[in-house]
């Protein structure tokens, strides 16, 4: 009987957690590959700015259009781990914006490229302070004429961008680029579910790992940057925000939750904080599939570039 038993338990294993995670992975899709700027291919200056604050010297590009202004400057707002940068995902929003006529700073993240430095042992309250060190800069120089600065938080970034707007005077708009407004333990739990369920974990059995491998990730694969970020709520600055916002989504994001963010920002009933949902998209609101291979789809630059514009023409 016991010799049964055991044979039950490995094939109750078997049939939860190996068979499907293999049928998964062997009926897995080829990885799409897409189109986006390359590094070799953009006009930028170099540029370096000191955050005074914690001591630290940055170094980016500025992306300056061309005539002579004065123009809509934006900060980009790095998202999650070391950035480089011949990223594709931002090079290809910063070109765009370049050509449209909005100046574009793009700083090296606190710890890559040519930037000084430690963003793993920074919280989001300390990288806010590259961002604004990134708005003195843009103010005090002289070299490109600016009329109004607003900032963008990509993926992670969107964390860090309503915390830059609600401590600087000086920032006039926010776009917040697939940011989730969920604490970042919910954001993770999220995604490793979704993760889990993509190799092939069954619902439920998902849940359950991913409560496993987030406890991993917080106490040993990334502690030192959790311990720098715990008990982050983004709700209290996103309360704060009183510039005009633009929040992107998109519908398949399987890194953020995108439907869960969206209600909490609507829940604040601020009517400047504008939420979209792109259909279609993932996380890096990319083209559709079979609607081309685009890293950023056409129209999501396009509403960018269109809340700038009047942003700009009623300040």
């Amino acid at each position: 009987m016991r010799k049964y038993r055991g044979i039950l338990a490995v094939s109750v294993i078997l049939a939860l957690f190996i068979v499907p995670v293999l049928i998964a992975q062997v009926t897995k899709p080829e990885g799409r590959r897409f189109r986006g700027v390359a590094l070799e291919e953009t006009q930028f200056t170099e540029i370096r700015f000191w955050n005074s604050a914690q001591d630290i010297d940055l170094s980016g590009m500025l992306f300056a259009p061309s005539g002579e202004g004065p123009f809509t400057a934006v900060v980009i707002i790095h998202g999650s781990g070391t950035s480089m940068r011949n990223n594709a995902w931002y090079l290809t929003l910063a070109q765009y914006l370049q050509e449209k006529g909005v100046a574009v700073l793009l700083p090296d993240k606190r710890g890559s490229e040519k930037s000084a430095g430690d963003w793993r042992s920074a919280g989001f309250e300390d990288l806010a302070t590259d961002t604004l060190a990134a708005i003195q800069y843009l103010k005090d120089q002289e070299t490109v004429a600016i009329s109004e600065i607003g900032v963008i938080g990509m993926s992670q970034g969107g964390w860090i961008a309503p915390i830059v707007a609600s401590r600087s005077p000086d920032v006039a708009f926010l776009v917040s680029f697939v940011g989730a407004a969920v604490t970042p333990q919910q954001q993770l739990v999220y995604e490793e579910n979704l993760n889990l369920r993509q190799m092939g974990f069954l619902p439920g059995i998902s849940n359950v790992v991913a409560f496993m491998s987030t406890a991993y990730i917080k106490n040993v694969g990334q502690k030192e940057f959790w311990d720098a970020i715990e008990g982050f709520d983004p709700l209290p600055y996103w309360k704060q925000v009183t510039v005009e916002t633009l929040v992107l989504y998109g519908r398949d994001d399987t890194n953020v939750p995108s439907a869960d963010s969206a209600e909490i920002l609507r829940e604040l009933n601020n009517p400047r904080i504008k939420v979209r949902i792109y259909e279609g998209s993932g996380h890096a609101l990319a083209d559709p599939i079979e609607l081309g291979d685009s890293i950023i789809r056409d129209d999501v630059l396009e509403d960018i570039r269109e809340f700038m514009r009047v942003v700009a023409e009623h300040p």
